[in-house]
């Protein structure tokens, strides 16, 4: 028998109030009716001074398969709060999660810039991007390279070896949802190949907490300089169309993205 929920979430407590932070938010999001296009992280709102979107975009999810799945890959990779004996355990969840949030939102935005600028691809400025999944691919991929020997357990009945895990979820989720965001995914993985090689490294209380206080001091000064400092942005309705169809995210194998075009010359992507 496995063992009793209390005594997982007492195990898994960073991953559990993650995990209940991004549920209600979902509801409050569902509650107020509030579309992707206001929380999402595009090129072309960070252009606007949006940052504080790279921020609201990972932790928001627009759909209920999206959240479900992310949130199940998320719960499996709650074993690094117990792997003390290897360098990880709690504080590093929570060091590394910060670097995760932040940097894979800024590489999305840095290769978005690259395709536009260099490649001349246009479409990459209105591409919206929602949800946890490049930090779900970030800790799969840290997790596969500190313990290639894991199982990334999904639904409590799929099993997967973790060794495989980031790339063959990558390749799956292009294949099988192709609105899901290649490039969310890839920012994800990246990141946490450079944490877990070592090329990000040094964080610890300090600098957690240092670099949590700039982020909230650019979250405010964001707010403020892109005209949401009165945090209406709370209250905004949804501009997204009631007849078009709710867009699910399969699969913990889902990046931070999950494309579903509201018009003609815009997306969103579910990562």
């Amino acid at each position: 028998m496995g063992k009793p929920l209390f005594y997982e979430i007492w195990e898994k407590p960073a991953t559990s109030c993650i995990i209940g932070i991004c549920s209600a938010i979902w509801f409050y999001i569902q509650k107020n009716n509030i579309g992707y296009s206001h929380v999402g992280l595009s090129y072309e709102t960070a252009v606007e001074g949006h940052h504080w979107r790279i921020i609201t975009s990972a932790f928001s999810h627009i759909s209920i398969l999206h959240l479900v799945f992310n949130m199940s890959a998320l719960w499996s990779l709650g074993i690094i709060e117990q792997l003390r004996h290897i360098g990880l355990g709690v504080e590093y969840y929570l060091h590394y999660t910060i670097l995760l949030v932040v940097l894979s939102g800024l590489l999305v935005l840095g290769m978005y810039h690259l395709l536009i600028q260099k490649f001349k691809i246009d479409y990459f400025r209105r591409v919206t991007a929602v949800g946890y999944s490049c930090v779900v691919f970030g800790w799969m991929t840290i997790l596969s390279t500190k313990q290639p020997s894991s199982k990334l357990e999904l639904f409590g009945f799929l099993s997967l070896p973790i060794s495989f895990a980031p790339f063959e979820s990558l390749i799956f989720t292009s294949i099988i949802v192709p609105q899901a965001s290649f490039i969310g995914h890839l920012s994800g993985i990246i990141v946490g190949y450079a944490i877990a090689w070592g090329v990000i490294h040094g964080m610890n209380n300090y600098w957690a907490v240092s670099m949590l206080a700039w982020i909230v001091l650019i979250f405010i000064f964001s707010l403020k300089k892109s005209g949401t400092y009165d945090f209406g942005f709370l209250e905004i309705e949804s501009v997204a169309d009631s007849s078009l169809p709710s867009v699910g995210f399969p699969s913990s194998r889902n990046g931070r993205t999950l494309q579903t075009n509201t018009s003609p010359d815009m997306g969103a992507n579910l990562v």
